[in-house]
């Protein structure tokens, strides 16, 4: 639901907005933490079709992975900015807010195969048994349009 009681329309709206962004990019920047010292890292993502989910990937090893195993929560922000001076007016950025956690299970094909139809290239990173599949359980998301416009979209209402 759009935050300030927008309508069916307004949601089915800002949920375009949301997967032609998610579609149209290919890496985000998720933002963990550890004992209040917050870390960012680039990640190569997938969004599931009902937006619920985005999906990455990461080596077991990584600090990454160990502060999501010792805090789930996590945000990533994905965008369309060009580094242009344009992009105050025309860049869109997404933040999906909510709870990482490893895909196991039967789950983990379904999703891999996602993962995996956009980004083929990594295919023997993201199926080596030390690589991890991870799921952002988004609980909502905050869309930034035209430098200033934010509005909110909650999955889980």
């Amino acid at each position: 639901m759009v935050h300030g009681g927008g309508t069916l329309k307004d949601t089915e709206a800002l949920k375009k907005v949301i997967k032609d962004l998610l579609a149209s990019q290919n890496l985000a920047v998720i933002a963990t933490q550890k004992e209040g010292q917050p870390f960012a890292n680039l990640v190569a993502f997938a969004a599931t079709d009902d937006l619920k989910h985005l999906v990455f990937a990461t080596t077991r090893a990584t600090r990454k992975y160990a502060r999501l195993m010792a805090d789930s929560r996590m945000c990533m922000m994905i965008d369309n900015r060009q580094n242009q001076a344009s992009d105050f007016h025309n860049a869109t950025a997404i933040a999906a807010i909510g709870r990482a956690e490893e895909v196991r299970g039967t789950e983990k094909a379904d999703l891999m195969k996602l993962y995996l139809s956009k980004h083929s290239h990594l295919k023997a990173f993201a199926t080596a048994p030390t690589c991890a599949l991870m799921k952002l359980r988004v609980d909502r998301y905050d869309i930034v349009r035209r430098f200033q416009n934010v509005m909110e979209l909650w999955m889980t209402q």
